[in-house]
C-alpha cells in the first residue's frame, strides 16, 4: 500500500497541522481561553462556561489533550485539566516560526 498523506510531509508540516487542529474549533478556543483563564478546570465547569453538552465538552478536550495541550488529572469522579506549560511553550515556538515567515518583495496578483 502507498504512503498516508502526511508521510508525504515533513515532521514539521505535520507538528503545525497538528497544533492548528486545536484551533480549528471555537469550543476548544474557547475551552483554552478559560482554561487560561481561571488556571484549571473541572469539566463540569466548561459545560455550563462554554454552553455545550458534557459529551461534546469532553470530545473537545479529549482532542486538546491528544494534541498534548492540556493535561488532566483525577480528582474523586471529576478530571481537573489544565494547560500543559511545556508543550503549550513548544507549541507556541513553532508556531511563531512559521507564522513570522514574510514574503520577499514578490509581485504577485
Amino acid at each position: 500500500m502507498g504512503l498516508t498523506k502526511t508521510e508525504m510531509f515533513t515532521d514539521l508540516q505535520n507538528e503545525i497541522a497538528l497544533f492548528s487542529k486545536a484551533f480549528g474549533h471555537p469550543a476548544r478556543v474557547a475551552i483554552l481561553q478559560h482554561l487560561f483563564k481561571i488556571e484549571g478546570c473541572i469539566c463540569g465547569d466548561l459545560v455550563e462556561e462554554i454552553g455545550l453538552a458534557q459529551p461534546t465538552i469532553s470530545q473537545h478536550l479529549k482532542e486538546l489533550k491528544l494534541l498534548g495541550l492540556i493535561k488532566g488529572n483525577v480528582e474523586g469522579t471529576s478530571i481537573c485539566y489544565c494547560i500543559d506549560e511545556e508543550n503549550w511553550t513548544n507549541m507556541k515556538k513553532v508556531m511563531l516560526q512559521f507564522l513570522d515567515q514574510d514574503i520577499a518583495n514578490k509581485k504577485c496578483c
